[in-house]
């Protein structure tokens, strides 16, 4: 699952790619992680939104705990509780440059970075809604991996070409759905030394 991206455009390049208006007082990092604020584009709009749909979690003496950010929705999963109500009603596109897998042994993980080919940003498939603890959150739906990362893991983000934006955006969920496949083409793999947690390398 990916839990690490990079967004390195700026808000009016973003605006521009996604042929949407500018907004002034956007601040996002150029590194992204859940619980932390990423762009997305939702209802031909710009948006800051938080990365991950806030899950309740409880303690073992039934104290409320702080909500874990669920930042992956599997494909298989779209029309569970959780997710159905954003996947029918709210998909969005989130603009990537580049998104991180771990690999390696435990406690020695560094970071992979994935990108299409093209050295500007793409589009995820997306999901938000609004929420009470966050405000606005999204997630990524996820597929199963290509060839080019499935010995670093089996899930990844479904990338869709901007032929097949209004179709995700604004389509039935069953044509929606139908976008949910393995991308098939050709992927940039950057392998760092950079470790998982904590400071790089």
């Amino acid at each position: 699952m990916c839990n690490l991206y990079r967004m390195t455009a700026g808000v009016a390049e973003i605006a521009r790619m996604f042929a949407v208006p500018s907004v002034e007082g956007l601040n996002v990092a150029s590194e992204i992680y859940p619980g932390y604020p990423g762009l997305v584009v939702a209802n031909d709009q710009l948006k800051q939104m938080t990365w991950g749909f806030p899950l309740s979690l409880t303690g073992k003496q039934g104290q409320k705990l702080k909500p874990k950010a669920v930042t992956n929705a599997r494909e298989d999963k779209l029309h569970t509780a959780f997710w159905k109500d954003s996947f029918m009603k709210r998909r969005c596109l989130i603009p990537v440059t580049q998104w991180a897998e771990a690999e390696g042994k435990k406690g020695q993980m560094t970071r992979t970075w994935y990108a299409m080919p093209g050295d500007g940003p793409f589009a995820v498939a997306g999901l938000w809604r609004p929420t009470a603890e966050w405000g606005d959150a999204y997630s990524m739906v996820m597929v199963d991996s290509c060839g080019h990362m499935v010995e670093v893991h089996d899930r990844m983000p479904v990338l869709l070409p901007s032929s097949s934006w209004a179709q995700w955006t604004t389509g039935s969920p069953e044509a929606a759905f139908s976008l949910c496949k393995t991308w098939a083409g050709e992927l940039l793999v950057e392998k760092t030394q950079d470790r998982w947690a904590g400071p790089r390398a």
